[in-house]
């Protein structure tokens, strides 16, 4: 199980690179007998960047709810749940998956998640408005 947060910097660079795919893909702009790359503004019309942030974030809640709907005794269940012994290193706290889960639950005002991740049907809905919420 592989997770990792995405932070501002990597996101920025992420979007980079997403760019220049769709130039690619998209093909440059014809424009009085000469052709041009697209700029960034005509790719965000082809591309919604508010879907994908809404798609990412979807995605984590459907998992989050996946493993808390696990069993105790499996491994995923217990590597979720470790506390590692050391301590952390001095500073503001790195943002753990979990707190960034909290976050978009806070931010959705959902406050029984823990009831709501038990079932199925409610938990997808959660899921469903995540994709469409800001």
């Amino acid at each position: 199980m592989y997770l990792w947060l995405l932070k501002g910097n990597l996101i920025q660079k992420l979007l980079v690179f997403e760019r220049k795919i769709l130039r690619g893909i998209f093909g440059p702009t014809k424009e009085n007998q000469t052709w041009r790359t697209k700029n960034n503004e005509e790719l965000d019309k082809l591309i919604n960047h508010e879907n994908t942030v809404n798609y990412i974030r979807a995605q984590r809640l459907s998992w989050f709810g996946y493993i808390q709907r696990m069993p105790e005794a499996r491994a995923d269940k217990e590597i979720f749940k470790w506390n590692p012994l050391t301590t952390r290193p001095r500073g503001r706290p790195k943002y753990r998956w979990e707190d960034i889960i909290l976050q978009d639950l806070g931010q959705m005002k959902i406050k029984s998640w823990l009831t709501c991740v038990q079932d199925r049907a409610k938990w997808k809905d959660v899921v469903e408005k995540a994709k469409t919420s800001n």
